[in-house]
């Protein structure tokens, strides 16, 4: 009785774990050969030979196929489609099977080409993501940095799916787009809109499948910390509930997440908000909220510094309840 007893305990655990951790979608093998990018630009040629009319030119991350080699080249079937940061599916079409783009076919020199078996692929690739996102940070990035550097990150994960380095690299790649979308929105009309729903806003699908495949994970925390992006204003439009209501996510967030490396910036975020919120209810004339929203701002404040006193935020979170108790604004003008 005992026995059955332990074994029914371990399944319903078992089961458990399973119902918190959904198995990603296997990628569907191409038939024709194994699947491959590239970690430079590549020419493409009609022959095996580089006399020979170039087709193309290949960057890295592109999805490509190898039908065939012969001594230092290899045939393939490369997608060459342009994918932007706005587009509702930001990822090249996997051409295994359903994909509407026609992959051009060609021979180029086997240099740079990184295949299913490579040795060390996955940290390879990941290598590379990592200079081409490195570059895109800086002030005059090569054009297309970011893309390639997201491109890169999905081979990752599509081509090498049990790879230590995948739930990152999945996290990277959807960070990409959604940094690139933000990007895109903000420069529209609607980005000053107060109401979420008047905004074009990024699409969170990658975001969620983060939280879906990798659940209790800091990946997984730090898409649930960028999708509180969708659920801000644009423009506070001098509305005080905007600030008490992004703090009150922000706030929520820390809650959940305790263990996150998101939750220090989370509370400093909650804490500036409301005390923001309590300088546009004195501004009204209203004292009483500006008092609550003023003593609840630095209960958050004061939360920080005791939980997360080696956290960056915890200085700045001491000088915003300095600010608040010597009546300095930490929003709007500070000059009497």
């Amino acid at each position: 009785m005992r026995i059955r007893a332990y074994f029914l305990i371990f399944l319903i655990a078992s089961c458990g774990v399973a119902l918190a951790q959904k198995r990603m979608p296997e990628q569907q093998i191409p038939k024709n050969g194994p699947r491959a990018t590239l970690v430079r630009d590549a020419n493409l040629y009609v022959q095996p030979n580089e006399q020979a009319q170039r087709v193309s030119v290949i960057l890295p991350g592109r999805e490509m196929v190898i039908v065939e080699r012969s001594g230092d080249w290899v045939r393939v079937f490369a997608n060459i489609d342009e994918v932007s940061g706005h587009e509702q599916d930001a990822s090249a079409p996997t051409m295994g099977g359903g994909s509407e783009v026609v992959p051009l076919s060609g021979w180029m020199l086997n240099k740079g080409v990184i295949d299913v078996n490579t040795p060390n692929g996955d940290k390879i690739l990941f290598g590379e993501a990592e200079s081409k996102e490195d570059a895109a940070s800086e002030p005059h990035p090569p054009p297309q940095a970011a893309l390639e550097a997201r491109l890169l990150y999905m081979r990752v994960v599509e081509m090498f799916p049990k790879s230590s380095l995948t739930a990152e690299a999945m996290w990277r790649a959807a960070d990409i787009r959604w940094q690139l979308q933000k990007a895109d929105a903000s420069t529209l009309p609607s980005a000053h809109e107060k109401a979420s729903y008047l905004r074009e806003l990024p699409d969170d699908n990658e975001l969620k499948d983060i939280e879906k495949y990798f659940p209790n994970t800091k990946w997984a925390d730090y898409a649930a910390y960028e999708l509180i992006d969708n659920k801000l204003c644009g423009d506070w439009q001098g509305s005080e509930k905007c600030p008490e209501k992004e703090s009150e996510y922000y706030a929520k967030y820390a809650e959940q997440y305790p263990g996150s490396p998101r939750a220090p910036e989370a509370l400093y975020k909650a804490a500036w908000r409301l005390a923001a919120a309590g300088d546009m209810w004195m501004a009204d004339g209203n004292t009483r909220h500006a008092k609550d929203d003023r003593e609840q701002a630095e209960k958050l404040a004061q939360q920080l510094e005791t939980k997360y006193p080696d956290s960056e935020y915890a200085p700045q979170a001491a000088n915003l309840v300095y600010k608040m108790h010597s009546g300095i604004p930490v929003y709007g003008s500070a000059r009497e």
